[in-house]
C-alpha cells in the first residue's frame, strides 16, 4: 500500500488545481470495441485485448469474457482501489482485503423469453473481507467513504443519463 504521505503529496497539487480551475477536473473516459469473430466484441483496454461474448446461459461457449462479469469486475477494481486510497488517507493499516461482487441475472429477459423478466443485473452485492486491527468504528468509516468515493459504485447507485447514437460508414464495396 502507498504510504499516506506519498498519496497526500501526489493528490495535493491536483486538489488545489481542481479547486482553482474546476473545468480541469472534467475528464472523458473512453472504451472502444469492434465486432470480432462469431458473436463477440473485441475491446482494447490499453493493457490487454479482451474479447467479450455471450454468457454460456445465453448460448456462449464460455471462452469469451461476459460483459456482466466485466461490469462486476470494474466494480470490484474501483472499490478495491478506493478502499486502499481511503485506508491510506485515514491511516488504517490493511494487511489484506478481498472483495467480491455478486449479482443476479434472469437471462429470460435478454433472450426475449419473458417480457416480465428484467434485462440487466439485479441485486448487486459488494462484499469486503478485511484483515485489519482497525476498530469497528474505523471499518464503518472506511466502508462508508469507500462507497461514497467509488466511481463505479456511485455510477451504478445513481445511474447517469444514457444516450445511444449511430453513424453509418460507407464501405468501398458499396459505393
Amino acid at each position: 500500500m502507498m504510504p499516506q504521505i506519498d498519496l497526500k503529496a501526489t493528490q495535493a497539487p491536483l486538489k488545489a488545481q481542481y479547486k482553482e480551475m474546476p473545468d480541469t477536473a472534467l475528464v472523458t473516459l473512453r472504451a472502444q470495441g469492434q465486432l470480432g469473430a462469431g458473436v463477440t466484441c473485441r475491446l482494447d483496454t490499453g493493457k490487454a485485448l479482451v474479447e467479450a461474448g455471450l454468457h454460456p446461459a445465453t448460448g456462449g461457449d464460455g471462452l469469451s469474457a461476459c460483459s456482466g462479469d466485466m461490469l462486476l469486475e470494474a466494480l470490484v477494481a474501483c472499490a478495491g482501489v478506493t478502499l486502499a486510497a481511503v485506508a491510506t488517507s485515514l491511516g488504517i493499516e490493511l494487511r489484506d482485503a478481498q472483495l467480491e461482487a455478486l449479482a443476479d441475472l434472469d437471462v429470460r429477459g435478454t433472450l426475449g423469453v419473458s417480457k416480465e423478466a428484467p434485462v440487466g443485473l439485479q441485486n448487486i452485492r459488494l462484499q469486503f473481507r478485511l484483515d485489519t486491527d482497525a476498530s469497528d468504528e474505523q471499518i464503518a468509516t472506511l466502508l462508508r467513504l469507500t462507497e461514497r468515493y467509488c466511481v463505479v459504485f456511485q455510477t451504478l447507485a445513481q445511474p447517469p443519463t444514457l444516450v445511444v447514437s449511430s453513424s453509418r460508414q460507407i464501405s468501398a464495396t458499396s459505393a
